[in-house]
């Protein structure tokens, strides 16, 4: 038997191989514990947002298993954090969901991640001199230490994330005559703020006045945050990887085995992340406004194909690593799932389980002006269907027993101090701005 579906994917076998080496801080780079505190500053500060109303940690916040609980978030123009965020009133109203869920960033400073984003539209690559292929292309700026750091740096730069409108403010002006016209004003905002200039010169060798900081120097502070902050590997399933035989109860061994053997959950959520780092179609149920592309006609998302252009990349999105997953829903790509029992009846029966998806799945926030975009992708008949014709995993007979088992087994991928933080939330921030 096997695991995917001619003609999108080369079939793997049901058993893709022996459990992988524990993962361990050999995985991780070193990081310079100075540089990520002025980073825990910055990513609670909403000194990088264009209107100064949001930062980091509203989307993915520290309360909330570093998502917000939301199929597909609010950004700038919204109040409130977490599941509880709401779309704002008035003329500062969103006037767009995220198109695509708030991923949860445990381990994503591991030495092997090489590439970013849903759609993996940024990854680690020489073609633009500055170490990384991007939206940015050659106009990110060199000096960026870790995919991470030069991640960090888009949501800035993203109207509907922290930048606003252009008539709003200075950052979303710059950006629309070009991305990196915006991250010059932004360094300028944080090194004029003295406790941060003087941060910057303590913690980076090369920088001995505050007027030499750069967006380098933030988006490297912000990827070593990130690395350290939520770097997890004491679950369960580590213990027992470790060599601790009772790491496990029975239901979670059992579910292990399903997960490494006959369910072959191991041919894409592989090694010690849990990810192959590919693109995969699943056929999830569509939802929001979609990362639209110039021509799209309608809210859509295609996916991987939206960065390469290849027309066998239709509707596939990255895979995701796994431990904490029980503590990050909803799940998938857009958010269109709230359980873990729901994704995993997905991955089960992918076609049947999009017949059987309803709109109330979805945790959108009320927004009556943005209700016909909200599901405009699924009510077309013609892109529902390139939608249903693009599924790279075939059906696997699952019963109710398999899938309490699998999802007994994500339960032990839980560290028990996700909810314990090397640096945490601080009360205050440089900025003095609210913290949320």
């Amino acid at each position: 038997m096997y695991r995917f579906a001619a003609p999108f994917l080369i079939a793997l076998p049901l058993h893709a191989g022996p459990l992988p080496p524990p993962l361990s801080d050999a995985d991780f780079r070193a990081v310079d514990e100075d540089q990520a505190r002025i980073g825990q500053l910055l990513f609670h500060d909403k000194i990088l947002s264009g209107n100064r109303n949001i930062s980091c940690a509203t989307c993915h916040a520290l309360d909330h298993a570093t998502g917000d609980g939301l199929s597909l978030g609010i950004g700038e123009g919204g109040t409130g954090v977490g599941p509880e965020r709401t779309p704002g009133e008035g003329s500062d109203r969103i006037a767009k969901r995220i198109p695509r869920n708030a991923p949860a960033l445990w381990n994503l400073g591991a030495r092997d991640i090489r590439l970013l984003f849903h759609d993996g539209r940024l990854k680690t690559s020489p073609i633009y001199g500055n170490g990384f292929d991007t939206p940015a292309e050659e106009w990110l700026p060199q000096g960026l230490a870790t995919p991470l750091a030069a991640q960090a740096l888009f949501p800035m730069t993203a109207q509907f994330e922290m930048a606003g409108n252009p008539s709003e403010n200075e950052i979303a002006g710059a950006v629309h005559d070009r991305i990196d016209a915006a991250w010059p004003i932004l360094a300028k905002r944080v090194r004029t703020i003295p406790d941060y200039g003087e941060m910057f010169v303590q913690a980076f060798d090369h920088i001995d006045r505050p007027e030499q900081v750069s967006i380098v120097e933030i988006g490297n502070a912000l990827g070593a945050y990130i690395d350290l902050e939520f770097r997890r590997f004491d679950t369960p399933f580590d213990l027992y990887l470790a060599g601790e035989p009772n790491a496990l109860g029975p239901q979670q061994r059992r579910g292990m085995e399903l997960f490494y053997g006959e369910a072959g959950c191991d041919a894409c959520h592989a090694g010690p992340l849990m990810s192959d780092q590919d693109f995969h179609a699943l056929a999830l149920p569509q939802i929001g406004p979609g990362r639209t592309r110039r021509f799209d006609p309608y809210p859509r998302d295609v996916g991987r194909m939206g960065k390469s252009d290849r027309l066998e990349d239709a509707y596939r999105f990255r895979t995701p690593m796994l431990r904490n997953v029980a503590l990050t829903a909803p799940y998938g790509h857009n958010g269109a799932y709230p359980t873990l029992r729901g994704i995993l009846r997905h991955h089960a029966d992918p076609l049947g389980a999009l017949d059987a998806w309803t709109r109330d799945m979805a945790r959108l926030p009320h927004a009556p002006w943005l209700a016909a975009g909200d599901f405009a992708a699924s009510a077309d008949r013609l892109e529902a269907a390139r939608h249903r014709a693009r599924v790279d995993l075939a059906p696997l007979p699952l019963g109710a027993l398999d899938l309490a088992d699998l999802e007994a087994f994500l339960h032990a991928l839980t560290s028990p101090t996700a909810e314990t933080f090397r640096f945490g939330k601080p009360e205050t921030v440089p900025s003095g701005l609210p913290v949320d």
